[in-house]
């Protein structure tokens, strides 16, 4: 049944497995062992991430297209559930409408880029994307009549996700459950839901089209598989997990702004997702997204008690400085890449096959 489920994708990995078991189930209990607001937003942020990541793996990962647009999308499931719900009020109508106009735009400029733009090269494909990402982000910025412009937009969730929602009067398992809690629930369970999907579309006959065009398109195409068919339907399907991911952000945040969806610097954290967790492995995102994410977040309160148990070590104490937490980010990431050339995944994939071998 569970291999089933995975779509006979199995870890192939005891330590692989137990990783992904042990974020599972953290992310699963994380409002009830982990109280404050903080710690829930980390997982929640990492629920999120560990979608868009999965759904740029697709792309990069899976079909061997490079592009920088995915944060685009990302943004137009935000700002779609945003505009409808400060257009049609607070309420589910105003969610399902505004996803799905979002999932529409999202399909339609996906359509159009892949059907120009992927017959060039791969290095001319990507500068097109930057610059479409970057077209929209500025027209984002100056439509402040409906996005909000650089202020963005913040909008109610329906009664039943808001904060102020309280159904019960005493607290379950020690959590006072209100409406924060609910929208958690939510992404978590959509986000599990939509990770078995891309789980099943790249283990499908169409996955193994997309993984033998990243490999050789020239061969693939000899074969009789339209190579711009496929990559293009690769686009469309990587753009639409990303607007579903966006659409999760906004009802977690209730805000949308450029700087929370559209900026460049999120695009530039999930190519670093991706090389961490390990390309054309939908599993690296979940452990990527998991690792980076908790890092970004804590690594600056380690620092901070290094710096205070340093305290007046002349060097040592300015090396640790909270202040350079971007600093041993970068240094982590250097090192990751050194010892995991393939990937945490791929490395601990290769671990497993040596006692066989």
């Amino acid at each position: 049944m569970l291999d089933r489920l995975l779509s006979h994708d199995r870890p192939r990995s005891r330590l692989l497995a137990l990783a992904l078991i042990a974020v599972v189930v953290t992310l699963a209990v994380a409002p009830f062992v982990f109280p404050g607001a903080k710690a829930l937003s980390v997982a929640a942020k990492t629920l999120i991430f560990i979608l868009l990541v999965a759904s740029f793996d697709l792309l990069l990962g899976y079909t061997g297209i490079v592009s920088f647009a995915h944060t685009m999308f990302f943004g137009i499931g935000a700002y779609g559930v945003a505009v409808a719900s400060t257009r049609l009020g607070e309420g589910v109508l105003a969610v399902v409408a505004g996803t799905a106009a979002a999932l529409l735009l999202s399909l339609l400029l996906s359509l159009l880029i892949g059907l120009f733009s992927l017959r060039v090269k791969a290095i001319f494909y990507a500068m097109i994307t930057l610059a479409v990402a970057s077209a929209f982000q500025t027209l984002a910025s100056q439509l402040s009549e409906i996005t909000g412009g650089e202020d963005g937009l913040t909008f109610r969730n329906p009664a039943y996700l808001s904060p102020s929602f309280e159904p019960f009067e005493n607290p379950v398992l020690g959590l006072a459950l209100d409406g924060k809690v609910f929208t958690y629930y939510l992404l978590f369970v959509a986000v599990v839901l939509l990770f078995l999907a891309l789980l099943r579309i790249v283990n499908s006959p169409f996955g193994r089209v997309l993984q033998a065009i990243r490999e050789n398109d020239f061969r693939a195409e000899a074969i009789g598989y339209s190579t711009v068919a496929y990559r293009t339907w690769s686009n469309v399907l990587s753009a639409a997990f990303a607007t579903l991911a966006g659409v999760l952000l906004a009802l977690w945040l209730r805000y949308v702004g450029p700087d929370t969806t559209l900026s460049f610097e999120i695009m530039l954290d999930i190519l670093l997702i991706v090389v961490i967790g390990g390309m054309g492995t939908m599993y690296g995102a979940v452990v990527g997204a998991a690792l980076f994410v908790l890092a970004q977040n804590y690594l600056q309160d380690l620092l901070a008690l290094g710096a205070t148990a340093l305290q007046g070590v002349p060097v040592l104490e300015q090396i640790v400085s909270p202040d350079r937490w971007l600093l041993w980010l970068g240094v982590l990431f250097v090192l990751s890449v050194y010892h995991f050339p393939s990937g945490i995944v791929g490395r601990l994939r290769a671990l497993a096959l040596r006692p066989r071998r």
